[in-house]
């Protein structure tokens, strides 16, 4: 790859606006997008990962989108590889990548040189694991590595049982082999921008109304056609796990709609707190900032020069 050639980030929390900035400097910059979302890689989980349309990824060629089938494994290693991949066919073609989306454990295997190490999984814990309660699991990775809890949700039970699995293989918390592999170094040319909002009450409405607008675009009927498996990563997305319980007649539509709102402000204070961490990262403040605003400074180069 090119050394020269400038490799753009766009990350940050759900519906702070991402998208709308990297269409847009894609087409100043005769860029291609890759997405950075663990979920939109699962063909047709469209709605509730709220995938680009139709008519954007028209505009823009669009890359890492539809590619596993949503009962097929898919690992941030897979993530590296094929992106690392996608970025270097762009830049081959004379064209600028740009990244796009909220997963950041997945942008960062991309963006920093320098390899993740973790221990082997042990079948014999984890299916262990798997037998015990998911507030006892995650009660127990409270006690020996809080940090690790506090970073995911409760009842994301495939992380919350890696991150015990590590500790009982290992010794060594999560946190503290995220701590030993902390990659240090951007890969040449990389340009790290995270949104955030310091106006977190517009930003929660922002996403109260995304799943207003997903609900009118189908999004019940898209979790019912899909007969997601909520043992396997696809099936413990958000906003499709908070409705398995409506679908057996425990909860209402409403009950189910608040989880969904809950779950998706909750997620955003996740993926901003993930990024506090981040030195590299060039923090935008969109609600002190336009849109436009952002975009002019992010193609001059204005922020990497304060």
């Amino acid at each position: 790859m090119k050394q020269n050639k400038r490799i753009i980030a766009i990350a940050g929390p759900t519906a702070v606006g991402k998208t709308a900035l990297s269409l847009s400097l894609a087409e100043r910059l005769s860029g291609e997008i890759i997405s950075c979302d663990s979920m939109q890689i699962y063909r047709g989980m469209d709605i509730g990962t709220a995938k680009p349309t139709e008519e954007e990824m028209a505009r823009i060629p669009h890359h890492l989108i539809n590619i596993v089938s949503p009962h097929s494994p898919y690992s941030c290693a897979d993530y590296e590889r094929d992106a690392r991949a996608a970025m270097a066919e762009i830049a081959a073609r004379g064209k600028t990548p740009i990244f796009c989306g909220g997963t950041g454990l997945y942008l960062e295997s991309v963006l920093y040189e320098g390899k993740l190490q973790s221990p082997e999984a042990s079948e014999e814990i984890r299916s262990a694991l798997w037998e015990r309660g998911a507030e006892d699991v995650y009660e127990e990775l409270m006690r020996v590595d809080p940090e690790a809890a506090q970073s995911m949700h409760p009842n994301n039970r495939k992380r919350v049982i890696r991150a015990l699995e590590i500790y009982l293989v290992s010794g060594k918390t999560k946190t503290e082999w995220d701590r030993e592999n902390k990659r240090q170094t951007l890969i040449p040319g990389a340009e790290l921008y995270v949104l955030t909002s310091s106006d977190r009450e517009a930003l929660y409405r922002r996403i109260d109304a995304r799943v207003d607008l997903m609900m009118a675009q189908g999004l019940l009927d898209e979790v019912r056609r899909l007969s997601l498996d909520p043992k396997t990563t696809a099936g413990q997305a958000i906003g499709y796990k908070e409705f398995y319980s409506y679908f057996r007649g425990e909860e209402t539509l409403e009950d189910a709609l608040a989880a969904l709102k809950q779950a998706s402000r909750h997620y955003a204070k996740r993926q901003l707190t993930w990024w506090e961490r981040n030195r590299d990262a060039v923090k935008i403040d969109m609600a002190l900032t336009s849109p436009q605003e952002a975009l002019e400074n992010i193609l001059s180069g204005n922020y990497l020069a304060t």
